[in-house]
């Protein structure tokens, strides 16, 4: 069981680093993570949103599809602060690369 945890979080350290990078991929696994809560991680929709909505601006169809599966269980409240978060992410990151 512990390795298995070791594994879950190596996975998800790996991810988040992708996604600092902004790769559609990474993005997707964390939008995953958070939706279910793999590897440790709480479920959060408003993070699972913020991330297939950052994967889907990446070109990922399955960010696409995922983001409106989420939303369907989510208030408009909700929705409105993880694309919030998303822009936000966004602009942290244009900012690093500027």
């Amino acid at each position: 069981m512990a390795n298995g945890l070791k594994s879950a979080q190596f996975l998800m350290e790996s991810r988040f680093a992708g996604a600092a990078d902004r790769t559609a991929e990474a993005c997707f696994d964390l939008g995953v993570a958070y939706s279910c809560g793999t590897g440790g991680l709480p479920v959060d929709l408003i993070e699972a949103h913020k991330w297939f909505n950052l994967a889907a601006l990446k070109g990922s169809e399955e960010g696409q599809t995922m983001r409106a599966e989420v939303a369907g269980e989510m208030s408009a409240r909700e929705i409105a602060e993880a694309q919030r978060q998303a822009r936000a992410l966004i602009a942290a990151t244009q900012l690093r690369a500027a």
